[in-house]
């Protein structure tokens, strides 16, 4: 299995660069926001081992907010962030673009504060590759390779099969094998190819089993601490929970379009929003125990095709900026954007109120979990305000859907699958 990681390069824009930026980011496109995977900056699909990427701009548009607590209004640097999910390592991607993409890559970054065209790419990048909070992978080990090879076995055998299903599983054996035959053949032609999975890397498992194991041990130690203070914890939420201020207003119509322009170019679509945390130490501590926890959950739990209960996203992240005062998320998504919203209200609004409740305006929840985003209108408001356009966004298999990768999955499984009874053998053609 190869499992996938990700990076995040993040790095402020130097003064009077924007403009020009801009106009670079918006050459690579395709259709608005939607990258050209052969473009001449950034040849995007020449990467094999790369699911997705952005390149975007972070602003601090939302910075005023600050000031309903009483607090002056910080000026932040506007930030490019160029960030990516991967196979493998992301060092690896990496130093794999940064030999092959270099021109396009220092024509970006000259952009940026502390970029020079003397500089190391590789160790330019890397300096500037910021950890992440937390990170989800939908399916663990699914590589771009294997989601290629599949969507092309599954186009193949589609053509192969007769229409109508077969009256009888014994009718339904014997198509199989004829496809099980035919497939040996355009494999042995190299017309497919079905490349066995690769050998888990052991330092992947040693880190997976350390972490496993690491942070319920972490907890355990710090359970009696927790159980001490708990009751000061509880207070002070509740009491900071009753005097948040809500802001949810409608979105400014402008703004509302310039997202909505970026959207349904294809079955997927991009999110990347970005806040500032309530102030105090309590809410940071907060919110960063809390994407402790998530992580935790993502990485040992939420590994096979859904994220609690919503089955639509590919890969996201959460990451801190600015000493943990602001946070960003992304996701790669099926489906449209209400579609996304909706799925989070009626699934996981607990899940969502968890984190992002500890961002400033979040509509009011009680007891960290209730209310916020149940509250549909105001929910809806406040994350449109806080999404801001993506400039560049890559996916590796466009058309295709997370359910179209597991139903692709089954295909190959049950063609290689040695023998099944007549009625899986009919349920398997009904898959292609």
């Amino acid at each position: 299995m190869t499992p996938q990681s990700h990076f995040m390069v993040v790095a402020p824009l130097l003064a009077g660069a924007e403009a020009g930026l801009r106009r670079l980011l918006g050459s690579m496109n395709l259709n608005p926001g939607m990258a050209d995977p052969q473009g001449a900056v950034l040849p995007f699909a020449q990467f094999t081992q790369l699911h997705f990427a952005r390149l975007v701009l972070l602003d601090d548009a939302l910075q005023a907010d600050v000031t309903v607590y009483g607090l002056s209004q910080q000026r932040l640097p506007t930030y490019l962030a160029f960030m990516g999910d991967c196979d493998g390592p992301a060092r690896v991607l990496l130093n794999e673009l940064a030999q092959r993409a270099a021109d396009g890559l220092r024509r970006i970054f000259q952009h940026c504060q502390g970029f020079a065209a003397s500089d190391d790419l590789l160790a330019w990048m890397l300096a500037h590759d910021r950890p992440l909070a937390a990170r989800y992978v939908c399916w663990v080990g699914r590589s771009v390779q294997q989601i290629r090879q599949e969507s092309a076995l599954q186009r193949a055998l589609a053509a192969q099969v007769p229409r109508g299903l077969p009256p009888s599983g014994v009718e339904a054996q014997h198509i199989r094998q004829d496809l099980r035959d035919f497939v040996d053949a355009e494999i042995h032609a190299g017309a497919l190819e079905l490349t066995p999975p690769e050998p888990t890397p052991l330092g992947w498992q040693l880190a997976q089993w350390a972490h496993l194991l690491g942070v319920p041990l972490l907890g355990l130690l710090l359970l009696p601490l927790l159980i001490l203070l708990s009751p000061w914890l509880l207070y002070q939420l509740r009491t900071l929970e009753r005097s948040d201020p809500e802001i949810c207003p409608r979105p400014d119509p402008a703004a509302l379009q310039e997202l909505q322009d970026l959207e349904d170019f294809d079955v997927s679509n991009q999110y990347t929003a970005l806040g500032p945390v309530k102030p105090g130490r309590f809410r940071r501590r907060l919110v960063t125990l809390l994407l402790v926890l998530i992580d935790y959950a993502c990485r040992h739990i939420f590994t096979r095709g859904h994220l609690a209960r919503v089955q639509t996203i590919h890969f996201a992240r959460w990451a801190f900026l600015d000493g943990k005062t602001r946070v960003v998320f992304t996701s790669s998504y099926d489906g449209s954007h209400q579609g996304y919203m909706d799925d989070f209200i009626n699934k996981v609004a607990w899940g969502l109120n968890l984190v992002f409740s500890n961002g400033i305006g979040w509509p009011r929840t009680d007891w960290l979990i209730f209310g916020g985003a149940r509250h549909e209108q105001s929910f809806k408001y406040y994350q449109r305000r806080h999404q801001i356009p993506t400039q560049v966004w890559y996916k590796a298999y466009p058309g295709l859907t997370l359910a179209d990768l597991r139903r692709n999955q089954r295909i190959r499984e049950g063609l290689e699958q040695p023998g099944m009874t007549d009625a899986k053998a009919l349920a398997w053609l009904r898959l292609l």
